[in-house]
């Protein structure tokens, strides 16, 4: 199976489930997103690590670890989102130490906030983006000032909870509704209504 690298494009509040953030990679040579739903721990430690300028009064327990890595001279060579469970991403670390490589399991949400600390790249399988990628639509092609967003932008202000129901729907109006979720770079709630579409085009 093919890698395809990643790049982290944002984070924004989840508008459907309370305290979660969506975590949203981008394909680097291609269109399509991933959105992650992570915890606000998490976002906050990712969205602090890609602010440069923004340092805690005391380190994170990722700040720690990469200290603690440092230390003992281990290095994460690479993050790869290797599977997809009901909904759960699944990650590994690869880290080396004196030129001998290990694998070690982790959670998503970690994965990402050591990887923008070590400046490690993250990758995924092409069948699990096939899965759960959704194709973005680019309002402008200029996106660099975009991505070049501060804490605040990056995680933004509580925004009331949207019911997501959909037992209603066709799946010709969960695509159409998942179009608009993208156009609205609502990507949280086109993770959900993704999720929707795979559970029943899985029956």
């Amino acid at each position: 199976m093919s890698l395809v690298r990643l790049n982290i494009k944002g984070i924004s509040y989840s508008q459907t489930q309370s305290g979660a953030y969506a975590l949203v990679l981008s394909e680097v040579n291609g269109s399509r997103t991933l959105p992650i739903v992570i915890g606000a721990f998490e976002a906050q430690s990712i969205a602090i690590a890609l602010e440069k300028e923004i340092k805690p009064p005391r380190p994170l327990t990722h700040d720690l670890f990469k200290s603690f890595a440092d230390r003992f001279q281990i290095a994460i060579k690479q993050v790869i989102i290797h599977k997809l469970v009901d909904g759960v991403f699944y990650s590994s670390l690869i880290c080396e130490r004196d030129n001998i490589e290990e694998i070690i399991d982790t959670r998503t949400s970690d994965a990402i906030a050591l990887a923008t600390r070590f400046n490690a790249p993250i990758f995924t399988y092409e069948n699990i983006l096939d899965k759960a990628g959704i194709y973005l639509k680019l309002k402008d092609e200029s996106t660099d000032e975009k991505e070049k967003t501060d804490l605040d932008e990056l995680i933004q202000k509580p925004k009331p909870e949207k019911k997501s129901t959909y037992s209603k729907d066709n799946l010709k109006q969960l695509n159409e509704k998942l179009e608009k979720a993208v156009l609205d770079e609502d990507y949280e709630l086109a993770a959900k209504i993704r999720d929707e579409i795979n559970k029943r085009s899985s029956k």
